[in-house]
């Protein structure tokens, strides 16, 4: 199953993901869960009426014809690993890491999977990071690796992007990978049950049609249920709560001589099974 947010009068409306469209939650289900959060919260006792709704509903809309936004437009966290292929570790030049790396990505920084991604004014390193993304689906702390799976509601396709010279200012990374639209993730929820194996997919990035990033999520190095362990042994984990699992090589800092992104340059983020995201950059204005 594939849920999606869009924008209609202002406001986030969720949706089915079929094939000739999406069918409007509020107007198929007016009695369901509004926010994607709700959705996600009371889905163990509706995804059979949500199955049955997929199945027998006609599309309200073209997906043409919608604003998408973020899948989950306001999560209560967004957690993102770094140094997490081996090829990235190589390209930087340092050591693969003993234990996890973690940074928050604010609120902020979420953007719709087709929106513009802003060039701010104060940094003149913007880079892109392709990631799988995944979501979580239920309240949860002190996650064993081994029952972690069933803690994911689903996964979207991710750009962590980055102002690398606000990244390595200090040693702490939030303020390089929290502006204002560095955060896009969609185009859509795949609920966890349509993914047969998250640590066998294809990743890739293109920057104007140019392929930068190809690699698979076997290559992760610290997977999925890993993460869950570890940052659940920290803070209690709450549905809709998103978590970017980190970047492949070919990043544009990491280039000869580095590539960073330009005012006019387009996006592209590819996840196999998931989805993908396309994004303009422009510079942002006053």
């Amino acid at each position: 199953m594939k849920l999606a947010s869009f924008e209609r009068d202002g406001h986030a409306h969720c949706a089915l993901v079929v094939e000739d469209g999406l069918i409007d939650l509020s107007r198929a289900a007016p009695d369901l869960p509004a926010t994607m959060i709700g959705l996600i919260e009371a889905y163990p006792r509706i995804a059979d009426r949500l199955r049955d709704i997929a199945r027998t509903t006609r599309a309200h809309l073209r997906m043409q014809d919608v604003h998408l936004l973020a899948p989950v437009p306001r999560p209560s966290k967004i957690l993102a690993i770094g140094l997490n292929y081996a090829d990235h570790i190589a390209e930087t030049g340092r050591e693969p890491p003993k234990e996890q790396v973690w940074f928050a990505k604010l609120v902020n920084a979420v953007n719709g999977p087709f929106d513009p991604i802003q060039l701010p004014r104060v940094s003149q390193k913007v880079d892109y990071e392709a990631e799988l993304v995944f979501i979580i689906g239920k309240r949860c702390r002190h996650v064993r690796k081994e029952d972690a799976a069933q803690v994911v509601f689903g996964y979207c396709a991710g750009n962590d992007v980055s102002a690398r010279d606000w990244q390595f200012k200090t040693p702490q990374y939030t303020l390089g990978k929290s502006f204002d639209t560095h955060a896009p993730f969609g185009p859509y929820i795949v609920t966890a049950d349509e993914i047969k194996d998250p640590h066998n997919l294809g990743i890739r990035s293109f920057v104007n049609g140019e392929k930068r990033q190809d690699s698979n999520t076997r290559h992760l190095i610290f997977n999925i249920f890993d993460q869950i362990a570890q940052i659940s042994s920290v803070m209690t984990l709450e549905p809709g709560d998103v978590i970017f699992t980190g970047t492949p090589g070919g990043v544009g800092t990491a280039m000869t001589p580095p590539s960073f992104l330009k005012d006019g340059d387009v996006v592209r983020i590819e996840v196999d099974d998931v989805g993908a995201l396309e994004a303009v950059m422009v510079a942002e204005r006053a």
